[in-house]
């Protein structure tokens, strides 16, 4: 075990809990879909989805500067569906934190670079709420990773020192940073490895 008792998770969501939201597969599948030039829609993508993550943009907004800047032959609506539904849950990781949660009584924050509608829709879905119980996402507090601020406003709102705190992302430069300010961090690889480094900060499944 390691340091201090650990008293509370920040999570991210997308590549640990579930599928990223709308990553350069999903935007491949879109195009492959919709006929549409891959190419361009990414430039487009990255000239705009930060503004869209730090919920400066709405959802209609974004996609108007990416793909309905042009008319097309499908609908805002069914976009909008194929983009949500390539959320898919990781129910191994999400079991291993609801029980780490219950075991523990740790607090539990998710701390996510996303889009308001999308994380909202996420949230809902997949039941993220029944086991998070702050969403410190960069279109709620208008900050994203890798700003050290986001993770010092999770430290606000959960009211945990940063010595206490133990951080699962899968990005690793995300984990540097937050390590920067005095958080524990697990570079989110595979479920196995990340219960594995879990019981080396002192977070067993034990027996249910």
């Amino acid at each position: 075990m390691s340091g201090s008792k650990i008293s509370a998770l920040f999570l991210d969501i997308g590549g640990v809990l579930l599928t990223n939201g709308w990553d350069r597969a999903a935007r491949r599948r879109a195009a492959e879909k919709f006929n549409l030039d891959l190419e361009e829609m990414n430039e487009r993508h990255h000239l705009t989805f930060d503004t869209y993550e730090a919920g400066k943009l709405s959802l209609d907004e974004y996609l108007a500067r990416v793909v309905f800047y042009k008319d097309r032959s499908f609908s805002r609506d069914v976009f909008k569906t194929f983009l949500f539904d390539q959320s898919q849950a990781y129910p191994d990781m999400i079991d291993l934190i609801r029980n780490l949660k219950a075991r523990y009584g740790l607090k539990v924050a998710a701390v996510n670079n996303e889009g308001r509608e999308l994380s909202i829709y996420r949230i809902r879905t997949f039941r993220l709420d029944s086991f998070i119980d702050s969403f410190i996402s960069s279109s709620f507090v208008h900050v994203r990773k890798p700003d050290a601020d986001i993770y010092r406003a999770a430290l606000d709102i959960v009211q945990a020192e940063a010595s206490e705190v133990l951080y699962v992302d899968d990005r690793e430069m995300f984990v540097d940073v937050a390590k920067g300010l005095g958080i524990k961090g697990i570079h989110h690889q595979s479920y196995q490895t990340t219960k594995e480094a879990m019981e080396r900060h002192g977070l067993s499944l034990g027996t249910f």
